[in-house]
Order: C-alpha cells, then structure tokens, then sequence
C-alpha cells in the first residue's frame, strides 16, 4: 500500500465483515479504536516480553513499576496482559481482549473508554466477529517505522472522513486537509526558523484550542525536528490542545502517546490534550502559548457555551477573553479569534504568534457597533492582525466556500507595525485527480512555498497588498430627512385605525366618539400640527374620550399622515422632525471630514438631509459609529469583459448540435 488512502481503505474493508449485524452508522466507532490499538501494539511488541519479565520479577517489591516500564518501552505508556491480538485465542477472544485493554497503562486505557470499547467488544462477540476482527488488525503493520506519524495521520482522517460520510456527520467540523494544514504551519512557524538555528535547544510551545485528531500539533512538530540537522542540539516544541468529540480526542491522545521529546523522552505529552468545549470550559485558563494554530468549525452556533462566555464577558471584560462585544450566537468563529489572543504569550516574554484557519464571513458579517464588527475593530486597533491569506476554494471535504487564513500576533516586528498584509491565493492550486467529497483543489508543496515568499516579503505585488489598518475602517452616519406631512381622513385610514393596538384598548364608548369626530373631517386635509391640536380640543368635544395617550395620537398620524415630498418641513420647536422611512446610512471612510463627505456625496442628491448628531460612537464619543470590515474584493476585483455575443453563439450551437448526436443515437 503506497499511499495513505490505499491503507485506509484496507483497513476500512472490515466494513464488510460488520455489514448485516451492525448498522452502518457503527461502523467507524469499530474500526476507528481497533486501528488506535494496533498501532499502539505495534509499538510495544518490541518490549512486550522485556515488559512481562520486569512485571514477574518485580512485581512483589514494592518498587512504583510505572517509571521502570515507561523506561522499558521508551514511552509514556504500556501494558503489561500477556495477550495481543494475535494471540487471543478463538474460545476466549472477549475476556482475553477485555484484559488486555484493561491493563495498558492509565494515560492509554482512557482512549478506548472514550469509544465505550468494553460495549463494542460484547456486541462483536455475540455477533461471532470478535475472532475475525482481531485477526484483520493483527495482520496490519501500523508500526510508525512503517506508517510514519504524517501518514497515519492522514490515514486517522481518511477513517474519519468515511465514517462521516456514512452518518451524515460534518467531518469538517474536525477535518483540516493537510495541504491547508502545511501551509498554516509553515506560515506561523517559518519566520522563526533562524531563532531556532540560533538557539540550540530553544524550548517553545504550541496550542490548538480544536485540535481534532491533532494533525496541526504534529505537523508543527515535524516543521521543527526537521531543524535538527541544523543545530547541536535539537529545538523543543511542546504540543496542548482541547478537543471537544470523544472519538477525535482519543486520536489526538493516541498521537501524543506516541510523540517523545529527544531532551525528556518519558514525558506524557497526551496529558496535554484536554476534552471539552473550549469557549466554556478552557482546558488552559491560566496559560499563554509562543503559537497557536486552529481550525474552528465554520459557521457553529455557540449557544450551548452562550451563558459561560456571556458570564466572562461581564464579569471579566477585557481582563477575560471575550472583551469587546459577542458576536451573534449563530457562529462562534470570532470567540475563537479572541480567544487566541487571549493565550499568545505576553508580549514582555517576546510574545506569541497564531494561524488561524476560518470562513468569509468575519471578515465581514456584522454593522458598525455590532459584535463582529467591534472584535475586527480590536483585533485591528490593537495591531494583532499581520496578515490574512485567501485559499481557493473547494479545498475542504465537506464545504467549496472561500475560506481564509489570519495570521495573528502581539508583538509583530517593526516593519509589520500598523499594517495588514493581504494575500490572494485563490488561483494557488492544483486540480485534483480525484475528488475527495467537495474537495476538488489542493495546495501543493511548491505553492505553498509560493504563498509563503509573498508572505515573507511583505511587499505590494499583484497578489500581495499591504495596507493601513485604518484602510478597513469606516464611520456610520447616520443621514436624516426632514418629515413632509399632512393629515388627511379618509375611509381607509379608518379602516386601518382599527388594527392599531392603541386603538384596541380604547372601550367603545370612546372608539365611537373619535370615529365621529373623524367622520366630520373626512377628506379634509390639515398641517401636521392638527392631530396635536386636536388630542387636546378632543377631551372638551366630547367628554367620554378622556385622556389621549401619546401611542394613540402616534396612531392617528400612523394611519392618517400623508407625506407631501413638496409640502413644508414639520417642526417642533423650530427644529426639524426627521422622517423615519427615509433614515439612511452613509459609511464614511475613516480619516474622511465626515461633513466634507456629506456635502459631496450626499446634499447634491437630498439637499435638505442633515446629520444625525446624537448618532456617536459609544468609546471616542465622536459623530457616527465605527466599524471595520475587510472587503477582498475590493482589493482584487479585476474586471473581466464578458465574451463576445458570437462566442457565446457558436459554443451554444455546438451544444445543440452534442445533444441532437445524443438524441439521436438513444432513438435509433
């Protein structure tokens, strides 16, 4: 098997001995724990008798074996059952597997009771396929000496991508294709490549606050041992992540089992990996990270984590993680920006760097004062943005949206101070030859490599801007009209008096003394200024109409006003009364006299408008409100003319002409 997708499809075959006595929505939470287990067997097979004669001879001494065995396997982890699957046996297959999984070490035993293994070992053994199985995976060689980390990853994925097929399930929630998870790794991590050249030893730390099956710890960890040959002394990169499913949690701790540091070969790095829902639950509260790396779900509605993340917002602000505004509860991807500067490490400790992998839409979602916008309004004021790359798109599995990838930082160098590098990597790609899902495209080596030059040079090109940070932000005015109103009664105003509120809670008494005050001025028209006049004579007309509430008289204009665009500005107190059906917006470039930009953009078309001045940003008090947004588009847009009316001609009648062939041999 060449390649990883050939062994995941072997390994996937056991399918077809499960088809009949299982559902095909239980196939992957089979397959998927009896794969983790064979690779780690295949680890220790080579100190699986060492262990057992350690275990005989010390076993009574009162020796901690723990440090004796993990010194043994040369890992953090083992097992000491006599048993592996090969060697199970056909008559007492169930209690012989159950001992053995009973017996690994703690740190390996939770992977397999995050399957609920113990349940799916009885039903495969009363099914009469336990024997089967175990006998499919012993013949497996899953050994990292023959399945490298990378590919086992790839292959850990692949399993998953067909399980959630099967069920239905968005596996992008937990899926990163590699090619996207080299290149974001690259990103954060090749700027600092001559600081490890530099310090041998450098010991830095790495984090995923959605680590999935922990394909961006590991590809960050081999972007740094393959600096090695580099340096006396090989660089350290320790990996923490927090995973929120069971089964992809067991992944990423069966991968961090298997990961060892040259400088403390025993140290359990799976210990590192937490579970549960990071925006309500941070497995790290008190930690910050040299990098950060994620890919959190695409569109995910936050409600379940909504009253712990609302809690930090008001009790914590911005001492907490979610200072500036929430944004709307049905997608968390900015929660997970804020997060992650939350935990880059201070900047008086030389500071962290992310990459962050995320949809279109926080780019964009979101008006002036509204959540999205305040959190870009942070991020971008605060100077944490570096860079934002576009991907092509149809390069995920389940998903052909245009996705982007910011890079983060609170200590960028002085040449990045203030600015933001945009990068469009939308046409970066090479066609695949076979689909995965809607994955059409991948970013190659060579590409990536492309994307991560224009990175590096951080020079204005063709695919490359880089702009002021005030550049994406603007002013929202607010850009009123004056009211031109007269109070006209008419049949149908009254027929629509009768479904105001206010109309129906006047008793009848009173619904019958206004309409025949009404009545006797159908059709006449008045100022505006009357239905005030008349709320107040009203009571002395006629007594059982009693006090006019306000909502009542806005009722009546409500039903009764007719605007007049020719007719004169209503007034109260000499001051224009704005009409609300013709309030608009204008957004002003920051930087922009905003009066200046009224006059030219808006008074020649509306020349009584006027600003709104009670209309202020609630943090610089100043006239209308900020907002950020980062427009794409705007940036790279090239017009392309459309083909000519004969091209479009020819290829049309050579179509017809394709479907006339069809038609015709189908009839024949």
């Amino acid at each position: 098997m060449s390649n990883h997708s050939s062994l995941a499809d072997f390994i996937w075959k056991n399918a077809d001995d499960l088809w009949g006595d299982f559902k095909h929505v239980e196939f992957g939470k089979i397959i998927l724990p009896f794969t983790l287990l064979r690779r780690l067997e295949c680890v220790l097979e080579p100190t699986r008798a060492t262990v057992l004669q350690t275990v005989q001879s010390m076993g009574n001494s009162g020796i901690d074996l723990d440090l004796v065995l993990r010194t043994t396997t040369k890992f953090p982890f083992y097992n000491t059952s006599q048993y592996a699957l090969e060697s199970l046996g056909g008559t007492r297959t169930r209690q012989n597997l159950e001992d053995y999984i009973a017996k690994f070490s703690d740190n390996a035993r939770v992977i397999f009771e995050q399957f609920d293994f113990v349940n799916t070992i009885s039903r495969l053994d009363k099914a009469g396929l336990l024997y089967k199985i175990c006998q499919n995976f012993a013949a497996i060689d899953l050994h990292p000496n023959a399945v490298p980390d990378r590919v086992m990853s790839n292959v850990y994925e692949h399993l998953i991508r067909r399980f959630g097929a099967e069920v239905n399930e968005a596996a992008e929630d937990f899926m990163t294709p590699r090619d996207v998870v080299h290149l974001a790794t690259t990103l954060l991590l090749d700027p600092d490549d001559q600081l490890f050249e530099a310090n041998p030893g450098l010991i830095r730390t790495i984090y995923d606050p959605t680590c999935g099956t922990g394909g961006f710890l590991t590809d960050a960890m081999d972007h740094v041992d393959a600096l090695r040959n580099r340096t006396k002394v090989a660089p350290v990169l320790i990996p923490y992540g927090q995973e929120l499913e069971p089964e992809t949690h067991a992944v990423a701790l069966t991968s961090m089992l298997l990961r060892t540091l040259e400088s403390d070969p025993g140290r359990d790095l799976s210990k590192n990996i937490k579970k549960g829902s990071t925006l309500s639950d941070d497995g790290f509260p008190n930690e910050r990270f040299h990098y950060c790396l994620a890919n959190p779900p695409f569109g995910k509605k936050w409600e379940k984590d909504a009253i712990a993340v609302e809690r930090e917002h008001e009790e914590k602000g911005y001492e907490g993680r979610f200072g500036p505004k929430l944004p709307r509860v049905s997608d968390g991807s900015m929660l997970f920006l804020l997060h992650l500067i939350s935990k880059l490490e201070r900047p008086e400790k030389g500071g962290g760097r992310a990459a962050i992998v995320l949809s279109g839409s926080p780019l964009f979602n979101g008006n002036a004062g509204q959540g999205e916008s305040e959190i870009r309004r942070f991020l971008l004021e605060n100077d944490y943005v570096e860079a934002i790359i576009a991907l092509p798109t149809e390069i995920f599995f389940r998903t052909g949206i245009g996705t982007y990838i910011w890079i983060l930082s609170n200590k960028k160098p002085e040449h990045r101070q203030g600015k933001v590098q945009l990068i469009n990597a939308t046409e970066l790609y090479t066609a695949m030859r076979k689909n995965e899902g809607n994955k059409r495209k991948r970013v190659s080596d060579e590409q990536i490599r492309v994307i991560c030059n224009l990175y590096a040079a951080f020079e204005g090109t063709k695919e490359s801007l880089v702009l002021g940070y005030q550049e994406f932000g603007y002013r929202r005015i607010k850009v009123l009209r004056p009211l031109r109103m007269v109070i006209r009664v008419t049949d149908e105003g009254i027929s629509k008096l009768q479904e105001e509120k206010a109309w129906a809670k006047l008793n009848d008494a009173q619904q019958q003394a206004w309409l025949e005050l009404f009545k006797s001025q159908m059709a006449e028209t008045h100022e505006y200024a009357w239905i005030d006049e008349l709320a107040s004579l009203a009571p002395r007309i006629n007594p059982s109409i009693g006090k006019v509430p306000k909502p009542l008289t806005k009722a009546f204009v409500s039903v009764f006003g007719v605007r007049d665009p020719e007719g004169e500005v209503v007034t109260k107190d000499g001051v224009p009364i704005a009409d609300d059906e013709l309030t608009d917006f204008e957004n002003v470039p920051l930087g922009v006299d905003v009066h200046n930009y009224i006059a030219q953009e808006v008074l020649p078309y509306a020349a009584d408008a006027f600003i709104d001045d009670d209309y202020r940003d609630e943090y610089d008090g100043q006239l209308g409100v900020v907002g950020y947004e980062i427009n794409f588009n705007r940036y790279f847009y090239e017009y392309k003319p459309p083909r000519e009316l004969h091209e479009i001609d020819a290829e049309l009648k050579q179509v017809e002409t394709e479907i006339s062939q069809v038609l015709n041999e189908v009839t024949e």
